[in-house]
């Protein structure tokens, strides 16, 4: 009988246990320092979508509209600051009456931050940066894009559905784009049982830009935007 090779152990130097020991405390200072900036923009409203859509094109227009609205009616806009949607998202509520918030991050390819950005806020570790995408929200608009919307997409869904953050409306715009997804989760993870049917409800596909201000203010009607101490102490361990 042949003797299955065995895995090496490696060997990590001293030295890079030491450099990630004190990225530990790199990622403490973004934490805080995103925490002290952000803590008074609420409510807001973060919005998803591809960087590599045009100005000029479709979906821009449409973002800049649904972030127009959104910053007329109260609502701070969340973007990831860079180009594309996020771009589009950070102009409509720049001009709008409440803040433009970016929360930038630097990627080899796509992101270089935009220039219509009220409050902006830059971090070196994707995770962090997603805990503030959730953390200081009120609802989740998801415009068109690629693996990176879908992230977002994904981890909003998981986060609501697991209680680990509030419930709020998590808005698909453009039914042409999504609503091939939507209809899988019904084929395939509804009839599969790998979700509940009440998990289907924590989605919303819209069109209209109107409406997605009406959905975000019918869902808190009955409550406000506030979280409740019990949420507040959720979210502590998003």
């Amino acid at each position: 009988m042949n003797t299955p090779p065995k895995v090496p152990i490696p060997v990590i130097p001293e030295a890079w246990n030491s450099k990630e020991a004190w990225r530990v405390f790199g990622i403490m200072s973004e934490f805080v320092s995103a925490t002290d900036r952000l803590n008074k923009i609420h409510p807001a409203v973060s919005v998803f979508g591809s960087a590599r859509t045009k100005p000029g094109q479709p979906y821009y227009k449409l973002t800049e509209e649904i972030a127009r609205l959104l910053s007329d009616a109260g609502f701070s806009v969340i973007s990831g600051g860079g180009p594309g949607i996020m771009e589009a998202a950070n102009k409509g509520a720049f001009y709008g009456k409440s803040p433009s918030v970016g929360l930038n991050i630097q990627l080899p390819h796509e992101q270089h931050s935009n220039t219509y950005q009220n409050i902006s806020q830059t971090f070196q570790h994707f995770f962090a940066r997603k805990v503030m995408f959730v953390k200081f929200a009120s609802a989740y608009v998801v415009m068109p894009g690629g693996f990176g919307t879908l992230d977002e997409l994904m981890e909003a869904l998981t986060l609501v559905q697991t209680g680990k953050t509030r419930r709020m409306p998590i808005i698909l715009v453009g039914s042409a784009f999504w609503g091939g997804l939507v209809e899988w989760f019904k084929t395939a993870l509804l009839e599969e049982k790998v979700i509940s049917p009440e998990d289907m409800d924590l989605i919303q596909l819209i069109d209209e830009p109107k409406e997605v201000v009406h959905a975000i203010f019918r869902h808190y009607e009955t409550r406000g935007f506030e979280p409740s101490e019990a949420e507040r102490e959720r979210q502590l361990y998003l």
